[in-house]
């Protein structure tokens, strides 16, 4: 498969600075042991680690793997996110539509010339839209984890929250390739189910006419353990090895630029609908 460039030198992708543009210590984000938020946040946890597993995730797989929800355009699905609050997230307490915008524009400045990446930052979390058709927000937000294998280190809160979980009495669940191969892709691992998988299933299901690194930035961008704790590389092929700087530099703008400075729907709606328009217009089964 070919992989289009990143567009920057790889060793300016991974360099850490101190502050983010808006000032905040990098530090500072996704900061699980105090806050604010952290009840909520551990709560949303303990359900998500409690509740998702293999057997789980294969009835959500089934339930939504047709996009027999309902139609809509991406920018009513948009909208809909100024109803949902992300109760995993430990940095923002705003509607998820702004946390779109702000990422895309994010993306935008850096990049100005893959609008294709524009779009999946606004498209990253929107299906996010479960939690309002009666999903709990355990199983649509926050970090996701392969099931069906050993929990690994990195994952958010894995020594406090797997306790009550039923696979983990299961022996065939627990060793480290669990029901896995070697190197066998992600593409062939049973991820948590949330609004990664659930996104990438409706982008698929509707032939959105984006490159394969949108759709793997996406499916993926969840997955903190791996492209950010470095956990799960021994199920992971080469063309993962070789996606992974996408979904690292996606996480750049996805995490920092997070900030109470919210940007203007109005102003922005006519630059992102014409994105719409050429890469998934119309309506959109969900």
């Amino acid at each position: 498969m070919k992989v289009v460039d990143v567009g920057c030198d790889p060793s300016e992708i991974y360099r850490p600075e101190v502050k983010t543009e808006n000032g905040k210590l990098k530090e500072n984000y996704r900061n699980f042991k105090e806050g604010p938020l952290m009840d909520r946040v551990f709560n949303t946890y303990l359900l998500m680690h409690t509740n998702q597993t293999v057997e789980f995730v294969r009835k959500k797989n089934e339930e939504y793997g047709g996009c027999c929800l309902r139609q809509m355009t991406i920018m009513e699905a948009l909208d809909l996110l100024d109803n949902v609050v992300d109760e995993s997230d430990p940095d923002v307490d705003f509607p998820n539509s702004y946390h779109a915008y702000q990422t895309a524009e994010g993306i935008r400045k850096a990049h100005p010339d893959k609008d294709w990446f524009h779009l999946v930052g606004l498209l990253h979390d929107m299906g996010k839209v479960l939690a309002l058709v009666g999903e709990p927000q355990w199983a649509v937000v926050g970090d996701t984890f392969p099931v069906g294998c050993q929990v690994q280190d990195s994952v958010v809160f894995q020594d406090s929250t797997f306790h009550d979980n039923p696979d983990m009495k299961n022996p065939l669940y627990n060793t480290k390739y669990g029901i896995y191969q070697p190197h066998c892709g992600l593409e062939n691992v049973l991820m948590s189910w949330g609004h990664d998988e659930y996104m990438h299933t409706v982008m698929k299901h509707n032939n959105f006419a984006l490159p394969p690194e949108a759709f793997y930035m996406i499916r993926f961008h969840s997955f903190y353990p791996w492209h950010t704790g470095g956990d799960y590389m021994h199920l992971c092929s080469e063309e993962d090895l070789h996606l992974l700087p996408w979904v690292k530099e996606f996480n750049k703008f996805d995490l920092y630029t997070k900030c109470e400075d919210l940007p203007s729907p109005q102003e922005l709606k006519p630059y992102y609908q014409s994105l719409i328009d050429k890469y998934c217009p119309g309506k959109v089964c969900w």
